[in-house]
């Protein structure tokens, strides 16, 4: 089989991109877990850059059925940080499950933001941090997907 160096372009292009998502879900995991555990501890964050954390993470919306949502959230980013080292090793199904992933991610850090700012009126610089987090993780996948619909297709 020739060598195609245009496809090997993309896919080293869709690796690299894939590899910097891992390392930037783990940000989202380090907030994340830092989130559960003060969570689980009872203790009161504060604020350092904006004021509100307190309201927001005592909030009825910090826990889903109980488990708090810091929880879930590392869970996702720990689940995105495995498909996305999988994807960089060209695991085609972990790109598309990562991609899914990161949509619903993306979608819910939406949900969270709105609640934010229009129902809770505060805001958490460690909800923030996680939503800039995964908007970065949203990009990095979407255009390693679209590298990676560019490779040509062998026979």
């Amino acid at each position: 089989m020739p060598d195609n160096p245009e496809a090997n372009a993309h896919s080293r292009k869709a690796a690299l991109l894939y590899s910097v998502a891992a390392l930037v879900s783990l940000a989202g995991l380090a907030d994340s877990i830092y989130l559960t555990v003060e969570h689980v501890s009872g203790r009161s964050l504060k604020c350092t850059i904006v004021s509100g954390c307190s309201e927001v993470l005592s909030s009825p919306y910090a826990t889903v059925r109980g488990i708090p949502l810091a929880l879930i959230g590392a869970t996702a980013y720990f689940s995105a940080f495995s498909l996305a080292t999988l994807a960089a090793f060209d695991y085609k199904l972990a790109g598309t499950l990562l991609t899914a992933l990161v949509g619903l991610m993306f979608l819910t850090t939406l949900w969270l933001l709105y609640l934010q700012a229009f129902v809770i009126g505060h805001f958490c610089q460690f909800c923030l941090l996680s939503a800039f987090v995964t908007t970065i993780l949203t990009v990095l996948v979407v255009i390693a997907r679209k590298a990676e619909s560019r490779q040509p297709r062998t026979v």
